[in-house]
């Protein structure tokens, strides 16, 4: 077992690393939250995850990484072992449409400081 899947936060740390978790991506998703369902402890937390599709997603943010544990918001039944290391990584690989938001804000702010010289 590596060491990084045995990661030990206490619960509000973990609620504050999924915070910045949500900040960082929340304009490229239809919606993300921390699960009010389903117990966090400290080595993991639950996010409820909507794409700009309309796909709906469980994710557990762990010391491991993110791993898609279920195809609707609050449910664990679909535990997988594929992990990502970055929500952005998960979130490229579950909305094309992601990728797109993604992509523009980054022309963007390219665009911005362009137009500030």
């Amino acid at each position: 077992m590596k060491e990084e899947e045995d990661k030990v936060l206490d619960k509000e740390q973990w609620k504050l690393e999924a915070q910045a978790v949500i900040n960082d991506v929340k304009q490229h998703v239809a919606d993300i939250k921390l699960s009010e369902k389903l117990q966090s402890t400290n080595q993991f937390i639950y996010l409820n995850l909507t794409t700009l599709e309309g796909l709906r997603f469980c994710i557990e943010l762990s010391g491991a990484g993110f791993s898609i544990v279920g195809t609707q918001h609050d449910n664990t039944s679909n535990v997988g072992t594929e992990r990502f290391e970055t929500p952005y990584s998960l979130l490229d690989f579950v909305s094309p449409q992601y990728r797109n938001s993604f992509g523009n804000s980054l022309l963007d702010k390219l665009q911005q400081l362009s137009d500030e010289q």
